[in-house]
């Protein structure tokens, strides 16, 4: 197979291009940026194009495949030269499809989380030896790549994002998959500059549920009012299964699971890792995996690239780092720490740095959610606002819309570091939360000034 990747350096892209050149397929591609870690890792595999920029002489009829990447745009000239000559254009989900649809299709959708069930059940797939093909959301631990595709795995275990497929595929990327099985961990409004209401945004998961293939199950999350009430309405052929919080303890900062008289210590902990750990199980129950061999597995899990990852720690105070950007995604997390450690102090900071966090329209959707911090934090990298032509607004604004008076503001990462770097962190743990990376701020200096 011949396979050309328009947006190669992507995150999903570049991992899906090393997947299928392992398979053995003849990869090309190009791109107008190449970042790190992409071009390290395409230059490891010998398919790093040779130089940047778009060259429609790569387009010829004897690919098999044009994969198109989501930051192209739909005046690409390959992509035009692809039309013209009409060689097949794959979105990055329609090719995720076609290498799976004579596999059962395991994909785990929700505004929050998927990319913590996607991890924990490929690492107890992979403790208990099973063969599977999976895509997931983060970089973990014993996975060279974020994509694995292989010709004879039964299953393909598929993190299922609602956003868009293609800059010519209007989709959300977890219709397109047609999961045999599919889970839904919760519905919390996103992507605002794309489902402009929230009514909009639930459709899409009513949507997902029922491109769940006949006789398939579905597994959600019945803590989820909003979900709960979605699927109570479904008229579909399928199994409906719910999960809720396990029986647990949490003993001097350590959280285990309580299960059918045994107690599992786990590396992980909060009420929203509890919950995507039931979700996980239910779906190993599916594919054969019991659940007192679920919980032996799981208890040595450490959890996804940036989701409550530790950057250090000290007898008394732990510095954390997290994906958390949307609103629900931040109680979450700040309410998994405070749990966690209620004798410590908890500093938490987030990162607005996506198109719907920095809408004026949705900034009130985070109204309440740092006020189980004891200090809390908002960076706005005022580039951020010139870069996605936003105007910017005042420090006044961004306390009014999360209803906390207490809250600092900073829009330069200078004064935001001058600030970190001053503060005391005996008995308390800061929550460093962002899908960016804090106008460039390095978190191991700022551990090893402050630990």
């Amino acid at each position: 197979m011949n396979v050309h990747f328009i947006a190669i350096g992507g995150s999903a892209m570049h991992n899906l291009a090393i997947a299928l050149h392992k398979k053995g397929f003849n990869v090309t591609g190009s791109d107008d940026v190449l970042f790190e870690p992409s071009a390290s890792r395409l230059a490891k595999y010998g398919i790093l194009p040779a130089e940047v920029g778009w060259f429609p002489e790569k387009i010829t009829t004897s690919l098999d495949a044009v994969i198109l990447g989501m930051h192209a745009r739909i005046d690409n000239p390959e992509l035009l030269k692809a039309q013209d000559l009409g060689v097949k254009i794959y979105s990055y989900p329609d090719y995720i499809y076609e290498q799976s649809k004579d596999k059962l299709r395991v994909v785990i959708g929700g505004s929050h989380g998927k990319t913590t069930i996607t991890s924990m059940i490929l690492h107890v797939l992979q403790q208990a030896g099973k063969k599977f093909d999976y895509l997931v959301g983060a970089q973990l631990e014993g996975f060279e790549t974020m994509v694995g595709l292989t010709r004879d795995a039964p299953v393909m275990i598929i993190e299922g994002d609602e956003y868009l497929a293609s800059p010519i595929d209007r989709r959300p990327k977890f219709h397109i998959y047609k999961a045999d099985i599919g889970v839904i961990s919760g519905i919390a409004w996103d992507h605002i500059n794309v489902f402009p209401t929230f009514d909009n945004y639930i459709d899409q998961f009513k949507i997902f549920a029922e491109t769940i293939q006949p006789n398939g199950r579905l597994i959600y999350s019945q803590t989820d009012e909003v979900l709960n009430k979605m699927v109570a309405n479904l008229n579909i052929a399928i199994e409906k299964i719910p999960y809720d919080l396990p029986e647990y303890t949490i003993d001097n900062g350590i959280t285990s699971i309580i299960a059918d008289g045994e107690k599992y210590v786990l590396e992980v902990f909060g009420q929203h890792n509890l919950l995507n750990m039931q979700a996980a199980r239910l779906v190993c129950e599916a594919l054969d995996i019991g659940s007192a061999d679920f919980y032996t597995y799981i208890t040595t899990f450490k959890g996804a690239a940036r989701r409550l990852e530790v950057v250090g720690k000290n007898d008394n105070a732990t510095i954390f780092k997290d994906f958390a950007h949307s609103p629900s995604k931040l109680t979450a997390t700040i309410r998994a720490v405070k749990a966690q450690f209620p004798d410590r102090q908890l500093i938490a900071c987030i990162e607005l740095h996506t198109f719907s966090s920095l809408n004026k329209d949705f900034l009130n959707e985070y109204a309440g959610t740092m006020d189980q911090a004891d200090s809390a934090i908002v960076f706005i990298d005022k580039k951020t606002f010139e870069q996605k032509k936003i105007d910017p607004y005042a420090a006044e604004a961004v306390k009014e819309a999360f209803a906390n008076k207490k809250l600092l503001f900073f829009n330069d990462p200078a004064g935001l570091l001058k600030h970190l770097e001053n503060l005391n962190i005996n008995h308390t743990n800061l929550l460093m939360m962002s899908s960016g990376n804090f106008g460039g701020i390095n978190l191991i200096e700022l551990k090893n000034i402050l630990l």
